[in-house]
């Protein structure tokens, strides 16, 4: 199972990010993402997605434990997603029956 708190660290030290950085990229106060670390507290979900917000990651790539899994998406590749995410599953499939004839 992830540490999330490791996890949100190296994230950070990754993009050589403090504390602060990291806080004003993700829109939560410095002393909130301190007392994590303090108080050994796991951030709520809506903390993390603002965290995954900050990093440019999906909350899945936060998750997987394989790093080389981890690489950021590009914008083209999250307009996809997103659209993907409005389709029905007969729309879904019509549309990998498209990609995997390209």
């Amino acid at each position: 199972m992830i540490d999330i708190l490791k996890r949100i660290n190296q994230l950070r030290v990754e993009r050589g990010w403090s504390e602060y950085q990291l806080s004003v990229k993700a829109d939560i106060t410095q002393s909130t993402i301190s007392s994590w670390y303090r108080k050994n507290m796991l951030p709520s979900i809506p903390s993390i997605q603002k965290i995954c917000n900050a990093f440019d990651i999906t909350m899945s790539q936060f998750f997987i434990e394989d790093s080389d899994m981890t690489t950021t998406i590009t914008p083209q590749q999250k307009r996809l997603l997103a659209y993907s995410a409005k389709l029905e599953p007969e729309q879904m499939d019509a549309l990998l029956k498209f990609l995997d004839i390209l």
